[in-house]
């Protein structure tokens, strides 16, 4: 079994920046991609970034490219995403998650275009407001 332990979150201003973490716990060399979705009230939830383990390779959100950045620690099986130009917009509650493989851009834009099971994180709110 895999969890997922998210940190970082908040409540920022307009133009401000946040940070979150996530890190992986259990079985976890079976995990290959790895990302970020959000979800906002009344919406569903969308992918922002996305990242594989082994390459590093990304995939972003056009909503996000230029701002958001995602990187991921190997050695300590973590990943982070680094948002700057907070946008009201933005808020929303954000999630970690890891699949054993994935295409980065099917799984950005659809969560459920994965191999093996989805594992999330507990979720965060970020909030953007003045």
């Amino acid at each position: 079994d895999v969890q997922l332990v998210e940190s970082g979150g908040g409540l920022v201003q307009p133009g401000g920046s946040l940070n979150l973490s996530c890190a992986a716990i259990g079985k976890t060399n079976v995990l290959n991609c790895m990302g970020w979705f959000r979800q906002a009230p009344g919406k569903e939830r969308e992918g922002d970034a996305v990242i594989t383990r082994i390459h590093g390779g990304t995939a972003y959100a056009d909503s996000v490219k230029g701002r958001f950045i995602i990187s991921r620690d190997n050695s300590k099986m973590t990943w982070s995403l680094q948002m700057n130009n907070l946008k009201s917009e933005d808020t929303a509650v954000y999630y970690c998650a890891a699949v054993t493989g994935c295409s980065l851009v099917p799984w950005l834009r659809d969560p459920g275009q994965k191999s093996g099971p989805i594992n999330w994180g507990q979720g965060t709110q970020v909030t953007v407001s003045p």
